[in-house]
């Protein structure tokens, strides 16, 4: 039976009608679609380990799945603890944070009545009305932040049971695709597997990679400006540094908070965004295309374009695993004739020029 050719309109129409529904579905489940996908992240960061305790050590599956997820909930609970020791020496600092933020606040006030010329007395009113509304929408913000907490805790606990269970049924997954799949597309999706599991671990340990040296950078030079707590503040860069375009605004004001510690001067108020702005010019500039962009091929129109979809989807989470499904999307469609345009669109080859190949039909006298 031979297959039916559709015309462009029509495959485009299907394309679009496909992507629809995914992203609907995705809209509806993301709670749950989040939870399952950066599991199945982890587990092929992890596999590796897992491998190495089935294969090398003859542990049983479950035992070595169980040992891989305990390794990898090791890591991240020893950076919690670290952060929050830190976080509760900064709180025995606490009443020269609030001396020392009326004092910058006072130093605001005068700039603004200096230069914009209102006065500080419209300043304290326009504060008071702004805080006043917070105040009365307090319990809608208390219980959306409760909310969220809830969520947070539930994904600690879920995601490692995922994790748990992408291991253990790895090989059942993969027989389950081979019989979807027909026997003469089986080297494919072999190829598109193997190039997944590469290309998502090169992408996370490049990640893990740019998280240290953003810390490194930010921490010396905070050490340099003379920041109280630099270690713990280069850390929360280089972890908040990993949310595309919200966690280094995030970081920065966390670090001019911090920096109240010490004094209330504007110069080092000054040095913390100096020190920011030179971190990112380092980061965008030769960390990202090195080592981010190197592993990913996902051109920067469209990586930008699938964080921005994916936030107003669902949020960090979603800008978080919005490069890797990008990158899964483009190998899949890089090794599919009929989709293997739009992996070149998704891409960053681009051709120094280009000239149009057009044959001129000579006409028969």
């Amino acid at each position: 039976m031979e297959a039916v050719k559709l015309p462009f309109y029509a495959k485009l129409s299907f394309i679009l009608l496909i992507l629809i529904c995914f992203a609907y579905i995705f809209y509806v489940g993301k709670d749950i679609i989040t939870s399952v996908l950066m599991a199945f992240l982890f587990s092929i960061l992890l596999l590796p380990v897992f491998t190495f305790f089935n294969t090398k050590l003859k542990f049983p599956r479950y035992l070595a799945a169980i040992f891989s997820v305990i390794i990898f909930a090791a890591v991240i609970v020893s950076i919690l603890l670290f952060i929050s020791y830190q976080v509760s020496d900064m709180a025995s600092d606490f009443d020269t944070i609030k001396r020392n933020a009326n004092s910058f606040l006072i130093e605001i006030h005068k700039f603004i009545k200096l230069h914009f010329n209102i006065s500080i007395g419209e300043q304290k009113k326009y504060i008071h009305d702004v805080t006043k509304d917070s105040v009365n929408n307090g319990t809608g913000t208390i219980g959306s932040a409760l909310i969220s907490l809830s969520d947070l805790l539930l994904d600690f606990t879920i995601i490692p049971i995922y994790t748990f269970l992408f291991l253990i049924y790895k090989d059942h997954f993969i027989v389950f695709l081979v019989k979807l799949i027909n026997k003469e597309n089986h080297a494919t999706l072999k190829e598109i597997l193997a190039q997944i599991k590469i290309s998502i671990n090169k992408y996370i340990m490049s990640l893990v990679l740019e998280m240290v040296i953003v810390s490194v950078l930010t921490s010396l030079g905070l050490w340099i400006i003379g920041v109280k707590y630099f270690i713990l503040l280069g850390l929360i860069t280089g972890l908040l540094n990993m949310i595309p375009y919200i966690g280094i605004l995030a970081a920065g004001i966390i670090t001019v908070l911090a920096s109240l510690t010490g004094s209330a001067e504007t110069s080092i108020i000054v040095g913390i965004l100096i020190v920011n702005v030179i971190v990112q010019l380092i980061d965008n500039n030769l960390i990202v295309p090195l080592i981010i962009s190197s592993n990913v091929e996902i051109n920067a129109f469209v990586s930008i374009l699938g964080i921005l979809v994916a936030g107003t989807a669902a949020g960090i989470s979603g800008m978080f695993l919005a490069i890797p499904l990008l990158a899964i999307l483009k190998i899949i469609f890089d090794r599919i004739e009929s989709l293997e345009s739009w992996g070149y669109l998704m891409g960053n080859h681009m051709p120094k020029k280009f000239a149009w190949r057009i044959r001129k039909i000579k006409a028969q006298n």
